[in-house]
Formats: structure tokens, sequence, C-alpha cells
């Protein structure tokens, strides 16, 4: 479906994968493609990338204007509480990408596959790739791995869909990497990584994430691939960047990666608004009459009183009693 405003000079466009309810977004920003991505990196533009989790995260980003939103697998740990994000599963990861997908509109949405989606075989690959596109409402799916998992790119990018990869360290994986570490430090690791960066873009792969490596070897995997390259502890020279929104907000306590900038503190905000809260339940501040309540009509508040008082014996007009009291003085009557 598409739909123009009459007498306007933005052409505002709504399909099923993006539906017109979902305003938040810049006035007259233009849908960003993977023909927009490629042409910001043919014009040497970064790109800015952000994780999202839910509706609230993805309008967000919108109002920002980044420029693609991932749903990424660290949901696992940052919105689940999970300890790695080897645990979510694949409906987990699809019911979070439609939620971020009924929040964005002109940013380009990513959903990663979860492990084990992808690990089997290239049918299952596949397979996985279509319902995060089909019942995920992705636009772009993200795999981690390197030349191991080139006939799986390969398999869903002919499949009709864009394939984002993910190489360096590998948090699905990163056991088997010995843990939360900085992968390509030394020569032979940091050529495995470019052999990895070559083979995925040979795949089909448009984009890739390289994450916590050396600045020098991303920058030369940078300079070697014709696609764009989004680092993540990566340093400054990649294409663009991405953050995991939990941490550069400061929401997640457990710990903050080297590379993150927290660009915000919120947690404490955020707990120091629930205690005021709680707080203010307890002294009977909140809600204030007037303020956060609704009334009837004058008419029909009178009747009702009236009415109260006839059926029930609670007389309105006093000054409202504690609710232990009220729920005491109910027993006595239904004891008599």
């Amino acid at each position: 479906m598409a739909a123009a405003a009459k007498g306007s000079a933005v052409c505002v466009r709504a399909y099923s994968a993006r539906p017109d309810s979902a305003r938040d977004t810049l006035p007259g920003r233009a849908k960003v493609t993977v023909h927009a991505l490629k042409k910001m990196h043919s014009d040497g533009k970064p790109i800015a990338m952000m994780t999202a989790y839910d509706y609230p995260t993805a309008v967000a980003c919108e109002r920002a204007g980044v420029d693609m939103v991932l749903v990424g697998d660290s949901l696992a740990m940052v919105a689940l509480g999970h300890q790695d994000t080897s645990q979510v599963t694949m409906d987990e990861m699809m019911h979070h990408s439609r939620a971020v997908a009924r929040g964005t509109r002109s940013a380009f949405l990513v959903s990663d596959l979860p492990f084990g989606a992808y690990h089997a075989d290239i049918g299952d690959s596949v397979r996985n790739a279509v319902r995060m596109v089909k019942e995920g409402r992705a636009e772009a799916v993200k795999l981690e791995g390197g030349r191991h998992f080139v006939s799986r790119v390969d398999a869903i990018v002919n499949s009709g869909i864009p394939v984002v990869g993910h190489i360096g360290l590998t948090p699905q994986t990163a056991v088997s990497l010995g843990g939360f570490r900085v992968q390509g430090k030394s020569v032979a690791a940091a050529q495995h990584l470019v052999d990895d960066a070559l083979a995925l873009q040979t795949a089909g792969c448009f984009a890739m994430v390289l994450e916590a490596m050396p600045s020098l070897v991303a920058e030369t995997i940078t300079r070697l691939v014709s696609v764009p390259t989004i680092g993540i502890g990566a340093g400054s020279r990649t294409s663009g960047q991405v953050l995991v929104l939990s941490d550069m907000m400061g929401i997640f306590d457990r710990f903050t990666p080297k590379f993150c900038r927290r660009f915000a503190e919120l947690a404490p905000q955020m707990d120091a608004a629930l205690v005021q809260y709680k707080t203010d339940v307890k002294a009977r501040r909140f809600p204030e009459e007037g303020l956060h309540t609704y009334a009837m009509p004058a008419a029909a508040e009178d009747r009702w009183r009236e009415h109260v008082l006839s059926a029930y014996g609670l007389d309105l007009d006093r000054a409202a009693e504690p609710t232990a009291q009220v729920h005491q003085q109910q027993q006595q009557r239904s004891s008599v």
C-alpha cells in the first residue's frame, strides 16, 4: 500500500512491514534502504546504528534519526536477564523484532539470528531467516561467524534476504574464544579476521559488524572490503558505529565494556523516580485529586452520593477513610 498526502511535497509510503501507524520519525526523512546505505558508504558518510529491543526504544531511535536499528541478541542479557546471548530463542527474537518494527519507519531494521538458528544446516538457516523477515518483520538478518558460515550466508542471500556479517568477538560463541576477549591481537589472528571479512563479502553480505578488535585491524578490513563496516569496539575508522542502547544510556549495570561511552546515566534517575513513587503512594500524596483523577458530572455525582449512602451506608461527603478502615466497616455491616 502507498499513500501520499495531498498538497505535500513529501511522499509518505506505508506498506505491510512499515504501517502508517509508526508516525514517530523525523519530518520528511526518506526510508533508509540497502541502496541508501551503500550510497552513504560510497560517499564516505558515517553510518549510525543502534540496538533497540521494544517499541519505545525503536521510536527513540527513529526520533534521533538513527540510520540502522539492530534487534541484537544482546537483549538476552540486557532485557531478559540471561547470563549470555546464547540463551535467547528464535521465538523470543521474533517477538522483540516485531515490537521494534512497529516503532521503526525510516530506519533500516536488522535482526539477529540467535545461536542455534543457523548452525545445524543450510536449510535451517534459510528457514529461520525467512521467519525473521516474514514473522519478525526485519529487513535484513545478522549472523555471527566468518568463513565457516559462508554457505549459510550465500543461501540466505540467494533466497532474497539481505545479510549483515559479524566477525571479531562473536558473543554467541564467546566461550570457545576464551570469554569476552579482544580478537586479532596477533598477526596470525588479524589475518584470520581479514580472511573472514573477505569471505563474507564474497558470500554476499552487504555490510558487516566488526567487534572488539584492534583499530588497525578494523581499518585494514574497512579499506579492503567494498561494503560498509560497522564497528563496536573496533576504533573510529570503520564505516559506522553501533552500541548497545542499554550500555550507552547507563541502564545496564552488570558491567560496561571499555569501548562504550555512556551518553547518559539513566539508571540512577529510574531508581530515584521509583523510590519517590513508592514514598508518595504510601504517604497518599499520589494520585492528587483533581490533578491525576477523573470526575463525574456534578448532577450525576450528587445522585451517586445519595445512591451509595442509601444502598451501602457510605457517606462519600466525608473525608476519604483509610482503605483498611473501610474494609473493616464493610465486614462489620456484612456480619450484622
